[in-house]
């Protein structure tokens, strides 16, 4: 599933498009998450002038309307020319006067909706912070997690704490701070959250800079690749060696999520007893 990075760069490869006219839309499948709008040919003769993300959602405002767009389980977007070969998976196409951008996405559970106060009420009002703005910090982290009796993994992964931190960026930071992802959120230190949080911060400005992470098949709307997958130390490497003390790496499952630790520099502390 692509996260918060791989959003990120994929919003910025489609960039070339701002400022183009729509020529035309086409809908080859409209069954996805939810059924693109009856409506869509309405953005024909609309400029797109501006393109945000808010978490994994890109906001494309166009001249008149604006689109939500999600890339769901395994959506993307693709600049291709008119005489680019179709895929399969290709659902929606919007023609613009230099490219096309195509969306295509094998198991549909992407959505390509309008922006109104609808979805903006249902999807993106119930949304936490963005990780990496002013308004997530360690005072804002310990008030979500005083008391929470989840572990520690479940608690950033969930979207009312905080936006973004999905499954391998969550691995990630919690090794790099020496957390376990089980141990009770309640149970942190103030001086934890802190690490926690700038962990969370550098993690994922690191994963922007390098295109995301490409494990399976993931790429930009132009075709590159993202490298952040070459940097990580736990996740994905169960039962390889930690590269701090070569411990093997275990893995257990929280919230039907494979999370791999490190028992030794990682271990689930006892809360201390009043």
């Amino acid at each position: 599933m692509p996260e918060l990075p791989e959003v990120e760069t994929t919003k910025t490869s489609l960039f070339p498009l701002l400022n183009q006219k729509v020529l035309s839309v086409e809908v080859r499948n409209p069954s996805l998450r939810w059924a693109i709008p009856a409506d869509v040919q309405k953005l024909v003769g609309q400029r797109l002038i501006n393109l945000n993300r808010r978490s994994k959602y890109i906001l494309a405002e166009f001249e008149q309307d604006q689109m939500l767009w999600h890339l769901g389980m395994s959506g993307s977007f693709r600049l291709c020319q008119p005489n680019d070969e179709l895929r399969k998976h290709d659902h929606f196409i919007i023609r613009f006067e230099e490219h096309e951008l195509r969306y295509h996405d094998p198991r549909r559970f992407g959505c390509i909706l309008w922006l109104n106060s609808e979805t903006q009420g249902k999807l993106i009002d119930t949304l936490g912070p963005e990780p990496l703005s002013s308004e997530f910090n360690a005072e804002y982290l310990a008030s979500k997690l005083k008391n929470k009796s989840v572990g520690t993994k479940i608690a950033i992964m969930d979207n009312h704490v905080v936006v973004g931190v999905g499954n391998i960026y969550a691995t990630e930071s919690l090794f790099n701070v020496g957390i376990h992802p089980a141990q009770p959120a309640g149970d942190l230190s103030f001086q934890q959250i802190e690490k926690l949080v700038l962990e969370i911060k550098r993690i994922l400005k690191s994963a922007i800079d390098l295109g995301g992470s490409t494990l399976r098949d993931y790429s930009n709307a132009i075709g590159e690749n993202g490298y952040f997958q070459q940097t990580l130390l736990a996740y994905g490497r169960a039962g390889e060696m930690c590269v701090n003390c070569e411990t093997p790496l275990e893995n257990l499952k929280l919230g039907q999520r494979a999370s791999v630790f490190c028992p030794e520099c990682q271990p689930l502390k006892k809360p201390n007893k009043p």
